[in-house]
């Protein structure tokens, strides 16, 4: 069945992920977080997609969390030990829909046109790349509404910006601009509008398309192992990374390719077939 939160489209080797509820600011309804991990991990097990580009329709790329799910009794009981136990549970699970980013196979983009609020900054902090558009702004909205960021922001973001300024916006609840964004590194750039940051992500990502699908595999692994380790360590893991996936025949086509300034034909990724699970 189709996602009914978000639209899935492929263009060759780009897939593209669209929020498609510009009328409700593009929030996140509950059917979206199985639908997400669920989408993302069967376009990487898939094999032929080299790169997904997360975008959303209308002015609000996200206002995080729809209300639906802080209303709804079943999902938020505290009361005792037994519902604050599986109340745990499911929160490890709506953080496990956007780790499906960092665990895909392939770069995931977000082109962030308009505000980004809530679960909207934890999910593009879980993407490769960030690219927006002026009007681009974030904000941490957990702080203003008596909570904490729990699905990934506190974890990630202080990785991508300076830790200093990930706390100033946790604490305060403030905006961050675009431009500023751009400025501590949490945005590639800034485009001047939504058709501009399409035209310059769809460029971003033809390029990374172009290249082989092993080296970029590879290429994800090291900086995500190396994000969580130390240098020896990473470098180790790097080497077994290495022996594992080197292909002489992608670096001939590679070479080959650059030489006769031509697209490469590189060895595509191989399907992953999961025990039990149907397509």
């Amino acid at each position: 069945m189709p996602p009914t939160s978000f639209d899935l489209t492929r263009n060759g080797p780009i897939a593209r992920i669209t929020l498609n509820r510009p009328d409700k600011r593009n929030t996140m309804t509950p059917a979206f977080w199985a639908e997400l991990p669920d989408a993302v991990d069967r376009l990487s097990d898939d094999g032929e997609i080299r790169v997904l580009i997360l975008d959303a329709q209308g002015p609000v790329f996200s206002a995080g969390m729809d209300i639906s799910v802080f209303t709804d009794p079943n999902a938020l009981g505290t009361a005792n030990a037994a519902l604050r136990e599986s109340f745990m549970t499911a929160a490890l699970a709506l953080q496990d829909a956007f780790t499906a980013f960092e665990r895909a196979r392939f770069p995931v983009i977000a082109a962030v046109q308009g505000p980004c609020v809530g679960g909207g900054v934890d999910m593009i902090c879980a993407c490769d790349l960030r690219f927006g558009t002026r009007d681009a702004w974030l904000r941490i909205e957990e702080t203003n509404i008596g909570m904490f960021a729990d699905v990934g922001t506190l974890q990630r973001l202080p990785r991508l910006i300076p830790e200093g300024i990930a706390r100033e916006l946790a604490y305060t609840g403030g905006n961050l601009d675009a431009d500023r964004a751009a400025a501590i590194g949490l945005y590639n750039a800034v485009l001047d509008d939504a058709g501009a940051l399409k035209a310059h992500v769809d460029a971003i990502a033809q390029d990374i398309a172009a290249k082989a699908p092993l080296a970029i595999s590879g290429t994800k692994r090291s900086f995500l192992y190396a994000r969580d380790h130390s240098v020896a360590d990473s470098l180790a893991h790097a080497m077994t990374l290495q022996a594992a996936l080197w292909s002489t025949d992608d670096i001939g086509e590679a070479i080959a390719a650059r030489s006769e300034k031509r697209d490469g034909k590189f060895t595509p990724l191989a399907p992953v077939r999961r025990m039990g699970r149907k397509s």
